[in-house]
This record gives C-alpha cells, structure tokens and sequence, in this order.
C-alpha cells in the first residue's frame, strides 16, 4: 500500500476556521442551554455535545486506509476547489495509486452516533425513507473532484436532511435529521460513487473525508438547531 500521509485535515485552513468558528457557536450555545433542549430531544445529553462535535472536527484529521487502488497519475496539486471550498491534497509517495480510506471524524463517529440515534427513537421506517431521500439527493449532485473525490455542494446534504425530517418526523425533527444528513451523505455521496475514484489522481480518496466532511458536519450543527415543531404547538396555550 502506498504511504501518502493518512493523517492531514480535508479542509484547506481558511475554511476549516470557519467550520471551527460554527463549532465554538455551537458550543457557547450548548454553555447558555440555548440548545441543549434539542439534543435532549435526540436522546443525547446536552453534556456529551460538545464532545461530540470537538471529536468530529478533529477525528476529520485521521484516514483509516483499507484499500489501494491503481488511479495513474496522482494530482501534485496542495489545493483543490471544489464548490468554493478549497480542499487540501495530501502529499503521495507513489504517483499512481490511490488509497482509500475512511474517515474517523466524518464517517465512523458519524454512523455511530447516527445508529446510536436510529435504535434510540426508533426512527426504523422514517430512518430509512429519509437516508434513501438524502442519499438520492447527494448522488444526484455529487461531482468527481480531481486529486480528492467525490464533492458535494457544501450546505445541500444538511438542507436536505432538515427538510425531509421536519415532515417525517415534525413532532421531533433532529434526531431524523442527524440520522438522515449523515447516513445520506455517506452513502450518496462516497459509497455510491466508490466506482468513479479510480483514475481520478487522488492520492488518498477518503470516505467521509475531503468533498462530503464539510456536508456531514454541517448536517450535524443544523439538525441541532431544528426546533421541536410538535413540542411548541403543543405547548401554546387554547384559545
């Protein structure tokens, strides 16, 4: 297996500020309880969020390799953009193979918190529906990325999951949303799309890494945010 660097952040570091920047919002939101009613309401503990998101951010710096790939000539390019996000090309050792790896911060953590999510509400059926609804939608829209992947426009994944959870699951909609932005995107994204990273000179082609990082973790900070539609109706006084 060739030794290009397994260990490097998807995001060049403009843009990877910022997704820092929407992680400390985030996170003083949590401090205030501003949303901490939500992630009671995914069946999470509002202590555990800020954990849960620091380790995203930073596992998105670590590629498990679990194949390699003959892709010819890898890109030598630092930077691609992609979608107005420019995304960091790891440095290659052998200039024509492609490693591909899964991502710790944006797939493994991911996917379990999302079945974690799935088997706690019980969102079996609905779960489905709205993974299918998003991964469809990813597909669609995923682009081959030369020296990366397969991108996808940064904010469709989680506007995506947010719609489709707040009609299957209005009463209670982020939990579906996590579940469907993650679970979506991975699939729709990377894994239906494995057959098109050969031959696109990536160095290192990583599932839930560069292209569809950026997308999981901002579903992950929406799903968040979505209120408890059916909680608030129903906590509005008759008239």
């Amino acid at each position: 297996m060739g030794q290009s660097s397994m260990y490097y952040f998807p995001l060049a570091l403009p843009f990877l500020l910022l997704l820092g920047l929407l992680f400390l919002v985030v996170a003083a939101s949590v401090q205030f309880r501003a949303i901490a009613y939500a992630y009671g309401r995914m069946g999470i503990d509002s202590k555990y969020v800020f954990g849960i998101l620091f380790l995203s951010l930073l596992g998105s710096y670590v590629n498990i390799p679990i194949a390699t790939l003959n892709s010819g000539p890898v890109i030598s390019q630092s930077v691609v953009t992609s979608y107005g996000v420019p995304y960091v090309v790891p440095t290659a050792s052998d200039g024509h193979q492609t490693i591909l790896a899964i991502n710790v911060g944006g797939a493994l953590i991911p996917a379990a918190l999302s079945l974690y999510l799935l088997v706690k509400n019980r969102l079996y059926v609905r779960g489905l529906i709205a993974i299918a609804f998003v991964a469809a939608i990813t597909q669609h829209f995923a682009q081959p990325i030369r020296g990366i992947g397969i991108g996808v426009p940064i904010f469709l994944p989680a506007l995506a999951a947010a719609s489709v959870a707040m009609v299957l699951a209005w009463r209670n909609p982020p939990p579906l949303a996590y579940i469907a932005g993650s679970l979506g995107t991975l699939i729709g994204a990377d894994l239906l799309n494995l057959d098109k990273i050969a031959g696109m000179g990536a160095p290192v082609a990583s599932i839930g890494g560069a292209g569809t990082f950026d997308g999981v973790f901002l579903s992950g900070i929406i799903a968040v945010l979505l209120p408890p539609v059916g909680t608030a109706a129903a906590a509005q006084p008759r008239r």
